[in-house]
């Protein structure tokens, strides 16, 4: 039974990506705006939500105190995993913009207000998510300059139809999620791997499933902005509302393993971005560097 809930998550993961990202493509087409600002705004809330959910539920019961590696190695994983996956199966086109750059220093802001005192505070959550209120303004400002001014007729879904696509869609994306990471763990645990090694390997890309699916399927769709802008949105959103909301509820404690993630988190995107610029993609060979990046580190938190 474990082997077969282990696929209908994974279906429910996929075919939830695929009527998600046809219905976030269809608003894009209808606002005439780039996909790349439906990614970092709905598409991103959206793959972000389960953890929402999670960190929100766990402030309230006040034990966050995990909320600060939860958020860095998720984010590892969508910028590392995610957008390198997306490059090894078809290279993405890049155009760097504003959003990009907004993510390194997002990171380093959390680097520095959680390096010196070890603890996000109240009025540390208060600010990041006043940084992220005006994020959200920038980011529909540059859907109304960036509109497509275009006589060109696209076939798109009915307003109805892409409500119903995307709330069903993103509810079979989290349910399948749940399924999957539920059932990968216990098939883990009957081989005896230990649940630290479950913890740090099969739940840690659970929580990621829905940016690695929906990026995958924006990309094979030929949706680069999706992909791209889901990653980075949802890295934002992480940052700037998951953590942020969490520290507003309970002040969160930091471990000084964490502090050490966040610079490697910075490293990390301080390289994706060289990539990114070289040649203004992610080619097979960049994505494969990253992949590679993140299996490094892998190997070493477990030694750690």
């Amino acid at each position: 039974m474990m082997y077969l809930l282990l696929l209908a998550g994974f279906f429910l993961l996929i075919k939830g990506a695929d009527y998600f990202v046809e219905a976030s493509s269809s608003v894009a087409k209808t606002l005439r705006v780039p996909s790349i600002i439906i990614g970092l705004t709905i598409v991103a809330f959206g793959t972000s939500a389960p953890e929402l959910a999670v960190s929100v539920t766990a402030a309230m019961a006040g034990n966050n105190d995990i909320a600060v590696g939860n958020v860095i190695g998720s984010n590892l994983f969508n910028l590392l995993v995610v957008l390198g996956t997306c490059g090894l199966i078809l290279p993405i086109k890049v155009k760097l913009r504003w959003d990009y750059f907004a993510t390194a220093l997002v990171t380093v802001t959390l680097f520095v207000l959680i390096a010196f005192d070890m603890k996000l505070g109240r009025i540390d959550g208060l600010f990041l998510l006043s940084v992220f209120v005006v994020f959200i303004g920038l980011a529909i400002r540059d859907a109304l300059v960036n509109r497509i001014q275009s006589t060109e007729e696209f076939e798109v879904l009915s307003p109805l139809r892409c409500v119903v696509y995307i709330v069903g869609g993103l509810a079979a994306i989290a349910f399948g999620g749940e399924l999957v990471v539920d059932n990968a763990s216990k098939i883990a645990a009957s081989f005896g791997l230990s649940q630290n090694l479950i913890g740090l390997t099969i739940v840690a890309l659970g929580t990621s499933l829905p940016e690695l699916v929906t990026s995958i399927v924006a990309s094979r769709k030929g949706e680069n902005g999706l992909a791209i802008g889901n990653v980075i949105g949802s890295n934002l959103f992480n940052i700037m509302m998951v953590l942020a909301l969490s520290a507003v509820i309970s002040p969160i404690p930091i471990n000084p393993l964490s502090v050490q993630d966040t610079v490697l988190l910075i490293i990390a995107t301080v390289i994706t971005l060289i990539l990114c610029r070289r040649r203004n993609e992610i080619s097979r060979l960049d994505g494969a560097v990253m992949v590679g990046m993140y299996a490094a580190y892998m190997v070493f938190i477990i030694v750690r």
